[in-house]
């Protein structure tokens, strides 16, 4: 990540990738999560249907909505939509401080955590272990819908 994908990221000239947005918050020491959290939500324990802020990932079409209220607790609640045969990697450094839990919803999910590959199927719910570059995949000709637990730690 060079600082003049940055500047053009801050002056709005490009949309970030997960993955960039991924290693920039890894970069602070932070969850993706936490870092959106910060651009996108104001204080408040109610954080209505039509006020979750929507994000889409310009290179895979991933739609992640932030449904938690901002907290100072360091809970975060991700919904992600992953588009049929799409895969979204995220480094190591996205995962040093948070403890993660990943719900499928609805459809398959493929977690490959380092060397380890989780297949994942409607309601099946995955704790993500010590930091490692991962990659969350769908395989599938439909689309999964999972959702991102993330306290920090």
């Amino acid at each position: 990540m060079s600082r003049a994908m940055i500047h053009k990221v801050e002056r709005g000239d490009s949309s970030p990738t997960a993955t960039l947005l991924a290693k920039l918050a890894g970069a602070f020491g932070m969850s993706m999560s936490a870092l959106m959290a910060l651009a996108e939500l104001e204080e408040g324990r109610l954080l209505r249907f039509a006020d979750q802020p929507l994000w889409v990932d310009p290179q895979s079409g991933y739609l992640r909505r932030h449904v938690s209220p901002k907290s100072a607790s360091g809970l975060n609640l991700v919904e992600i939509d992953l588009p049929p045969s799409s895969e979204i990697p995220m480094p190591a450094a996205a995962y040093r401080n948070a403890q993660q839990l990943i719900w499928v919803l609805d459809g398959e999910l493929v977690f490959v955590e380092g060397a380890e590959r989780h297949e994942l199927s409607t309601g099946d719910c995955l704790e993500i272990g010590p930091p490692s570059d991962c990659v969350f995949k769908n395989e599938s000709s439909r689309p999964c819908k999972y959702a991102v637990v993330v306290v920090r730690k």
